[in-house]
Order: C-alpha cells, then sequence, then structure tokens
C-alpha cells in the first residue's frame, strides 16, 4: 500500500533554531511515522536562517535534513556514528532572500554556501559571466539552490519499503526560459543509501539548453591529512597552473592548511554498460567514507574541488557530477556542453550518496572502483587541457 502526505506550510509556532546536535533536539511542526520511517517537518526561526523550510527523514540507517527552501538541497546526513556535510563559514543555513545571487560581482551565490549537497544550474552552473560592458550575465552556480520548492509531498510505499520526499523547483522568466526540476529524494527502509531523481522539463514552446551539476560536499571526519579518492579515471587535466602544480596528488589530502588556495580537477570516468559509474572519498584509517554513484549518459563530467583551508575558513572537498565543466556559460556552449531540451522534453538525472561507515564497506566501495577502472591506464595531463579550461 502506498501513502502520499502533502506537506501543508504553516509559519506559526516556529521552533526555536534547530541545530544539528541531539543535546538540542529538532521541535518541528508536522511529526509522522511510516513503517520503520520518522519523518518531521518545520522551520528554522532567528537570524539568517529564519524561515527555511527543513525536512527530517531518519530510517534507522541514515538521518538527513533536507531543506525545500533552498532547492532540495542536503543540509546535512548522519549515518552510524559518521556526520557528512562541513563546517562553512557562513554559517547556514541562509535563507535564499539573504543571498544575493546577483551581486555584481557575480559570486554573490557563496553567502549562502554551506550545504552538504547543493545543485548548481539550471540556465547555467558555473563560473560567473559578464556582458561586454562589465553586466553580469550569468551569477555564480546558477540560481536553482537558492529557488524553494513547492508541490512538496512525502510518498511511502509500504510493499517497497521505499519512501520518497518530493519538490518542484521551478525556473522562469519572462519570454526567456521555463526549466521545472522535479525533485525525489528517496530513502529506503533500514538501508543508508540516499538517491537523488531529478527530472527537468523544458516548459516552453521553444528549445532550451540547460546545465546541471552537483555540489556534494565532505568535510572531517571524512575528509583529514591522509584521506584519499577514488575514481575510475578515463581521463584528467586540471583546471588551472595552480592545480597543475599538485596534479601528482591531485586526489590526495592534507591537514588543514591556513592561506591554501583552492584546486579543481576536471575528468570523465570509466562507466560499466549500464553507465553507472562511481567515486568515492575515503578516510585516512579507511573507517569511512562516501561513495556518489550516478549515471554518466546524463552526467558524463566530474569535477573534483580540494580546498584544504583552515578548518575556520572552510576545510572541504567537493566531488561533482556534472553535465560540464563549471566553467563560463559561453565556454561551455562553444565546447558543445550544453544540454538541450526540446519543447516539452524532459532530461533525466541520477545520482546515489552512499555513507561508509565502517572498514568493510569503504573497502566493498574500492573494490567496485576497482572493476570499473580496469587495467587501462587514464590519460593524464600535466597542464590544463584545452576544450577543458579556458586559455589552455
Amino acid at each position: 500500500m502506498a501513502t502520499k502526505t502533502a506537506l501543508h506550510r504553516s509559519h506559526r509556532n516556529r521552533p526555536q533554531s534547530i541545530r544539528w546536535d541531539e543535546s538540542s533536539p529538532l521541535s518541528m511542526n508536522v511529526e509522522t511515522r511510516e513503517g520503520n520511517f520518522h519523518t518531521r517537518h518545520g522551520h528554522f526561526a532567528g537570524g539568517a536562517s529564519d524561515g527555511v523550510e527543513v525536512i527530517e527523514v531518519d530510517n534507522g540507517a541514515v538521518r538527513t535534513l533536507i531543506l525545500p527552501s533552498r532547492g532540495m538541497s542536503i543540509w546535512r546526513m548522519e549515518s552510524g556514528e559518521v556526520s557528512f556535510g562541513w563546517r562553512s563559514p557562513i554559517s547556514g543555513p541562509v535563507h535564499p532572500s539573504q543571498v544575493p545571487v546577483f551581486d555584481p560581482s557575480g559570486i554573490g551565490w557563496l553567502e549562502g554556501f554551506d550545504e552538504f549537497v547543493v545543485r548548481c544550474g539550471l540556465e547555467s552552473n558555473g563560473a560567473p559571466e559578464h556582458d561586454d560592458t562589465g553586466q553580469l550575465v550569468y551569477p555564480l552556480h546558477g540560481r536553482i539552490g537558492n529557488l524553494p520548492a513547492d508541490s512538496l509531498a512525502i510518498e511511502y510505499n509500504e510493499a517497497s519499503g521505499r519512501l520518497e520526499v518530493i519538490g518542484e523547483i521551478l525556473e522562469s522568466r519572462m519570454f526567456i526560459k521555463r526549466l521545472r526540476l522535479r525533485s525525489r529524494i528517496r530513502f529506503q527502509a533500514g538501508k543508508p543509501d540516499v538517491e537523488l531523481l531529478d527530472d527537468v522539463t523544458n516548459e516552453l514552446s521553444d528549445p532550451a539548453k540547460m546545465q546541471l551539476l552537483y555540489h556534494i560536499n565532505v568535510g572531517p571526519p571524512v575528509l583529514g591529512a591522509g584521506a584519499k579518492l577514488e575514481a575510475p579515471i578515463e581521463s584528467l587535466a586540471p583546471k588551472d597552473d595552480l592545480s597543475a602544480s599538485e596534479i601528482e596528488r591531485w586526489n590526495e589530502y592534507d591537514a588543514p592548511q591556513q592561506g591554501y588556495a583552492e584546486r579543481v580537477y576536471f575528468t570523465r570516468l570509466r562507466s560499466d554498460e549500464t553507465n553507472l559509474t562511481t567515486a568515492m572519498l575515503r578516510s585516512a584509517d579507511g573507517e569511512c567514507g562516501l561513495g556518489v554513484s550516478f549515471k554518466t549518459s546524463g552526467l558524463p563530467r566530474f569535477v573534483v574541488w580540494k580546498n584544504t583551508a583552515a578548518e575556520s575558513d572552510g576545510y572541504v572537498t567537493g566531488l561533482e557530477p556534472a553535465t560540464n565543466y563549471p566553467n563560463t556559460r559561453s565556454f561551455e556552449e562553444k565546447q558543445g556542453r550544453v544540454v538541450e531540451i526540446a519543447p516539452g522534453e524532459t532530461a533525466a538525472f541520477r545520482v546515489k550518496l552512499h555513507p561508509l561507515c565502517n572498514a568493510e564497506a569503504v573497502e566493498a566501495m574500492s573494490k567496485r572502483i576497482a572493476a570499473l577502472r580496469g587495467d587501462e591506464q587514464p590519460e593524464t595531463h600535466n597542464g590544463p587541457r584545452p576544450g577543458w579550461s579556458p586559455g589552455a
């Protein structure tokens, strides 16, 4: 038997500020139980987080906080004794009304950035771009992560033991675009994996072009000195000369370092016969990790973001499945790395998160990646690759 619960928003009697801490329990407006699932729905109160909508899902194996107000981002996730996410210096979640996405600098998006998983897109997902007069055309990482979801619902299927949190986000502008993202975040009873099933529909009568990137951000305890990224690399190149200076250890991580400047690596990954691939960040001791699986048919690019700065400055790494590399929209369009959607057509994107909380799970994921990698050596570029990085 399947049940569906529509989530009706109420801004009355908002709970006190929600903290990711059992000593300060989550106080929610609506609380339900379906089979092995415990779900709660409410809002943050106070400061820059005031009014941010939150849905908590706990299936006994993983506890997840979803932010409908911020494009159905995943703010935090916890499995076993391991917390997944990072400590951003902005201390969010920040209500979209407080994020100046169209700040003339183009980087106002950074004032709201602290999620574990945030989508970048839909019209553009990369670096900010200005026209010849200095007018901002495309802001950093696009708008979708700062748009609210509507049509919220929780669907539970008792027979399959599956629960989905569903929301729709509309990115639109008169005469220009109308892209609807329908997101389903899927949980299975008693299992830690969390699946993101996103469908983007072009609702105008003209063809549309879009980009999408999943910014999956991991800090301690998985990230730390000696942590390592494993991936079935087919081809790899540094984004710029600074990143090239560490190409020999592009997938190795050091302890937090004051003044560290971010390094970025562009890749393509090998996949199986169903176009499925997997990457993993594993801790130095191999006792925990995060695996990310996705379909390369929809997300053919994979970006590694290393930002091992001081912890107070945001010690984090990003594992980023994407339709393209996060350069300016015009550069990526010239390289053919935009998704074209006919009127009424829908493009599908699939990503699965694998929280790994013991050495056995980490080793099993490592073997899966090794099988995808095979015996072929990756194509590695020691400097920025023409066609992948502007000016290369």
